[in-house]
């Protein structure tokens, strides 16, 4: 992976933790600036290494359900021109529109990783679609389930009063 690359990914990883956190953060009161800034590059960290995992699952997925004719050695990467429009994965933050306007942009980006899949392995585009979207799925699972395991043990619980 090239420097460019990597840096645009931990930018949009940082992109992606800013829309999800900071709306969180700005309903909340008494949150220290080093609380949030730490979780901040947390997330940064963890959103960039699953946009960096999403072709390698993409490429995965193909290999087992589809007769690839490429070779392991040709495995699907990112490139700039994939991975940029990621960077504004930060449009969550917009309270009504975010989610839509995210949905359009992963699937801009996941048709650009298919159109890239499909001439890497030597498939059809949508056989290629089909297996980007398995994986970002599966990705996108993933991570939420471990987002909500640090909430519920990050959460403080009020002591229950006594009678």
């Amino acid at each position: 992976m090239s420097p460019v690359v990597a840096i645009l990914l931990l930018a949009a990883g940082l992109s992606e933790a800013a829309g999800r956190l900071l709306p969180v953060v700005a309903r909340l009161s008494g949150v220290s600036h080093a609380r949030v800034v730490s979780l901040l590059l947390a997330g940064a960290i963890v959103d960039g290494a699953v946009f960096a995992l999403w072709p390698l699952s993409a490429w995965a997925v193909a290999g087992l359900v589809l007769p690839t004719s490429a070779s392991d050695e040709a495995a699907l990467v990112w490139t700039p021109g994939l991975a940029a429009p990621l960077v504004l994965a930060g449009v969550l933050a917009f309270p009504l529109l975010g989610p839509l306007l995210h949905l359009v942009l992963m699937v801009g980006v996941g048709a650009g990783l298919a159109g890239a899949l499909a001439t890497v392995a030597g498939v059809g585009w949508w056989e290629a679609a089909g297996c980007v979207t398995i994986a970002g799925i599966a990705l996108g699972v993933s991570v939420e389930a471990v987002r909500r395991l640090v909430v519920k043990l990050n959460t403080r619980r009020a002591p229950e009063p006594v009678a």
